[in-house]
């Protein structure tokens, strides 16, 4: 497996679970990512434009290929009601291979 065919995971933020669910529904219908988990009820503290901020996000794990990250990225961020959404890819070290391979499989011919 060369480095850009490895499997990586994407860390992203959302307002709601239906931006959420709106958002990783177009990633895998479009083959940019085999699978989305989202998680709703996260609790983000944080600053912006110079004041704290609170709310509740949903958090989305969505599962690709090292290769399609920037299209992933370049689609979510199209997508986002954010101005600067969370989007953070992280490596996959190892796993299932057959789960693994599911991954590549299902992100093969993104359309």
């Amino acid at each position: 497996m060369t480095e850009n065919d490895k499997r990586v995971l994407i860390y992203a933020t959302f307002p709601s679970v239906a931006e959420a669910e709106r958002i990783g529904g177009t990633l895998v219908e479009r083959g940019l990512a085999a699978c989305v988990n989202i998680l709703p009820g996260m609790t983000a503290i944080y600053v912006w434009e110079g004041k704290r901020q609170s709310g509740t996000e949903a958090v989305m794990l969505i599962k690709t290929r090292a290769d399609l990250a920037d299209a992933v990225i370049a689609q979510v961020r199209k997508l986002h009601p954010y101005t600067n959404p969370a989007l953070v890819v992280l490596p996959i070290a190892g796993g299932s291979a057959d789960f693994l391979r599911w991954i590549g499989e299902q992100t093969a011919a993104p359309g």
